[in-house]
């Protein structure tokens, strides 16, 4: 009897895996939805744009993008914990809303590593130190100088209280030691937007918004956040060689899924995912952007969401950064 039993049980639970297991086999057989957790327009937009294309080519059915910004990407990530956990919905999330709004918010309604499953990194966003060309400045140095020779009458965008614009803003004027008026906007298109038509005169910003406006010479780009120039765009000095040495600001995106999907899937959108980040054509246009490709396994992109929450954990408790 004991011996029927145990047949028993372990055809029981051959059972409850097979669903699954089709399931990663025949994955995806439909459409996948990307959410992407702020407006058109800004740099999250772009890199997702860029990557659901090469998905599309590589998985063989169309991934679709879907804007949902609002409340610095808590809407989007609200909507995308309310999706069946089948490998059909995916997000392109950054570091703001994965790693800096645990620390602002009291009552977020999700946690970054237990609500959500990591699937990979996609890039990195370099961040640009802009002015609007009517500000008499052409280095973060001449910057600094104007800004404490004209303490909080300057103001300075962002593409939401929080986001990683804005704590490189808030790094930026702690360590050069001035004071100016934070202004914040709905997303990064705006908030260019604004930048452009002189609402403000100066902001951080991903590249992507803005490469086509400082060619055109709409915008004045003082410096780069990195420690080195881009290889793809040299022209960029970093901020930390034209005026506030030890200076280093940049945000990053990733793609996530509603928690519990199953491993396989999960395994196979990294696997696809970074073969993509690899292929020549996406390397060109990610970096001519000002983007740097990071394929990367999901184990070592939920590590380095960890130790992201951590370290921009300090900086919103030592500016005292609180959501709006």
């Amino acid at each position: 009897m004991s011996s029927i039993r145990q047949v028993l049980t372990l055809a029981l639970g051959l059972a409850m895996l097979f669903p699954a297991a089709v399931l990663a086999q025949t994955y995806p057989s439909k459409a996948i939805r990307m959410i992407v957790i702020f407006p058109p327009g800004g740099g999250t937009d772009f890199m997702a744009r860029v990557v659901a294309q090469k998905l599309s080519e590589r998985l063989g059915q169309q991934v679709i993008v879907d804007n949902r910004g609002g409340a610095n990407g808590i809407t989007g990530l609200q909507v995308l914990m309310q999706q069946p956990a089948d490998g059909y919905t995916i997000c392109a999330a950054t570091a703001g809303p994965l790693a800096v709004n645990p620390h602002m918010y009291k009552n977020l309604p999700y946690d970054p590593l237990r609500d959500f499953s990591i699937i990979g990194w996609t890039v990195d966003f370099p961040l640009l130190l802009l002015t609007h060309p009517s500000l008499p400045v052409k280095t973060a140095g001449e910057l600094i100088a104007l800004a404490k020779k004209r303490p909080n009458e300057l103001s300075m965008a962002s593409s939401g209280t929080g986001n990683a614009d804005h704590l490189a803003l808030e790094l930026f004027r702690s360590m050069a030691k001035i004071q100016f008026v934070h202004v914040p906007y709905k997303g990064s298109g705006p908030s260019t937007i604004a930048l452009v038509g002189g609402e403000v005169p100066m902001m951080f910003s991903s590249i992507p918004p803005t490469l086509g406006h400082i060619r055109a010479g709409k915008l004045r780009a003082l410096g780069v956040g990195n420690l080195q120039r881009l290889p793809n765009l040299p022209e960029f000095p970093p901020i930390a060689e034209t005026g506030l040495p030890g200076f280093e600001a940049y945000s990053w995106g990733g793609l996530i899924a509603p928690r519990g999907v199953p491993k396989d899937i999960i395994d196979k959108l990294n696997r696809e995912l970074n073969e993509g980040l690899k292929s020549k054509d996406v390397v060109d246009k990610l970096l001519d952007a000002g983007t740097v490709p990071r394929p990367n396994s999901t184990d070592s992109f939920t590590a380095h969401i960890k130790a992201e929450i951590k370290k921009w954990g300090d900086v919103v408790k030592a500016a005292d950064i609180r959501a709006e």
